[in-house]
């Protein structure tokens, strides 16, 4: 039998799940997308570089949300910083939607027959993402565990946040 366990941490909108871009919630709208995007693949093959959406900033103000302040202090400091971290760098390419247009990561959702779980934090901005997954999974071998407290990226690599109990036991469940 296979399992899958994910931890819902990436900031891909619930949109961008379902083969929608933002407020591209229609085919006209996603084709305006599609051209821009193609427009800019055509501009960064003739500069030989991507361009990109600029990342998370180094400084943010007081009155930022706190998923904001999280990615910060995250991606800006040793412990979250890579050079090769597009978060603590540059951002994403600007033809980044269109992995998401083309390919909707939940579309099939009600079809998986493998054993998942889902892990998210209880105070996580994007908890939403994991709530609509697992309602639209089918079957009996799908486990949603809420940690309390825990924002988006203390599931990063918090290890004294992370629910390793729970990850072990659906593991030992699923993959004797």
């Amino acid at each position: 039998m296979r399992a899958t366990v994910t931890s819902t941490m990436y900031d891909i909108s619930r949109m961008n799940a379902n083969g929608n871009v933002g407020e591209a919630d229609s085919k006209e709208a996603r084709d305006e997308i599609r051209a821009r995007c193609a427009a800019q693949r055509t501009a960064d093959a003739a500069s030989g570089e991507p361009a990109h959406d600029g990342g998370v900033p180094s400084e943010v103000p007081d009155s930022a949300p706190d998923m904001v302040k999280n990615a910060v202090r995250y991606y800006t400091t040793e412990r979250g910083y890579h050079e090769r971290s597009l978060n603590s760098n540059g951002g994403s390419t600007v033809t980044y939607p269109l992995s998401f247009i083309n390919a909707p990561i939940l579309h099939y959702l009600d079809e998986l027959d493998s054993a998942v779980l889902l892990v998210h934090g209880a105070d996580a901005h994007n908890k939403f993402y994991s709530d609509d997954a697992f309602a639209r999974m089918r079957g009996d071998n799908k486990e949603y565990h809420v940690v309390p407290g825990a924002v988006h990226i203390d599931l990063y690599d918090d290890v004294d946040v992370i629910p390793w109990d729970v990850i072990e036991e659906f593991l030992g469940r699923h993959l004797a």
